[in-house]
């Protein structure tokens, strides 16, 4: 196959290059090269809020979130300390007291 990055849009791995510009043939999407790059870079983990996260931060829940495989609930207002940003669907890792070591998606918190 060919060494062009996925598309940004639908992740269609058939891109091509057309002139200066990488072309999906699934979505239409145009984009250039050096936009690709500096994507990669960018691993920015945003908060609900739209606040930009970074390791060690605090964070607070705003929505009660059920722990799967257990009858526990994360309330709302639950602080978290010393988050760790992780790739993934879940992308903070952290500890909440009286739970223990578990996941968090980016948008059901926000930055204390």
């Amino acid at each position: 196959m060919s060494d062009f990055p996925p598309c940004p849009e639908c992740g269609s791995k058939y891109s091509y290059m057309d002139g200066a510009l990488l072309m999906c043939p699934e979505c239409g999407h145009e984009w250039s090269a050096d936009a690709t790059d500096e994507a990669e870079d960018e691993a920015v983990v945003r908060d609900s809020n739209g606040n930009v996260l970074q390791d060690g931060d605090t964070v607070t829940v705003i929505k009660d979130l059920k722990v799967k495989g257990s009858s526990a609930v994360v309330k709302v207002g639950t602080r978290v300390k010393n988050i760790r940003l992780v790739e993934g669907d879940h992308d903070i890792d952290c500890k909440i007291d009286g739970i223990g070591a578990m996941k968090l998606k980016s948008q059901f918190v926000k930055k204390a």
